[in-house]
């Protein structure tokens, strides 16, 4: 009777798990073939004002992507206790890549962003600074051996990671885009954009906490 309800209970979330990430493979994915990969073709005319950014702008797109494309591994439980040593190379990786993508972004919020608005620059630099701390903190914690803390961490890290394909789906909704011009509804959509989901994934990792 016991197993019988343990897997009653466990099937339908394993269902929930694998469909949510389904879906995030699939979100992220169409952001990456839509919007990232054609600033590599290095064309001016696709990179308009960021040409004259356009290193800060591929380092930060560059951190980004792989951010995003090894998020998924690193909370795989069977590819991370099948493949221990890979999970800590990519944890390395991901690190690294976020670090370059924050630099980038830092450098890209007081030069090009700035010569929009200035709110505009804080909230860039806002979802820079969310992004190196919570993957800081993930990493602090894994080397404590704190490894719930660790996930805890890491799950708080992606969220802000894919902040950045969330902005990208805010700014295309047509009532976003009704609000008013892009340096009205820019720096705010661009706080929601990781604010309220990380406001979201904290009720969840706190739920069952005592």
């Amino acid at each position: 009777m016991k197993q019988s309800t343990i897997f009653s209970i466990s099937k339908p979330k394993g269902y929930l798990t694998l469909i949510f990430w389904v879906f995030i493979i699939v979100f992220g994915g169409s952001f990456i073939l839509k919007d990232a990969l054609p600033y590599f073709g290095f064309n001016e005319d696709i990179l308009g004002r960021w040409w004259e950014y356009k290193w800060s702008l591929i380092g930060h797109i560059s951190g980004g992507l792989l951010a995003i494309s090894i998020g998924p591994f690193q909370f795989w439980k069977g590819f991370r206790n099948k493949y221990l040593k890979t999970h800590r190379w990519l944890g390395r990786i991901y690190l690294i890549a976020i670090l370059i993508g924050t630099i980038s972004a830092t450098h890209l919020a007081w030069t090009s962003a700035l010569k929009i608005h200035w709110t505009w620059a804080f909230a860039l630099q806002g979802l820079a600074i969310a992004w190196i701390i919570t993957a800081t903190m993930a990493y602090v914690s894994v080397m404590r051996k704190r490894i719930q803390q660790h996930k805890d961490w890491m799950i708080r890290s992606y969220v802000v990671t894919f902040a950045f394909v969330t902005f990208r789906w805010l700014t295309e909704l047509p009532m976003v885009q009704e609000l008013g011009s892009f340096v009205e509804r820019g720096p705010t959509t661009i706080w929601v954009s990781w604010t309220i989901p990380l406001l979201i994934t904290e009720v969840f990792i706190n739920w069952n906490k005592k």
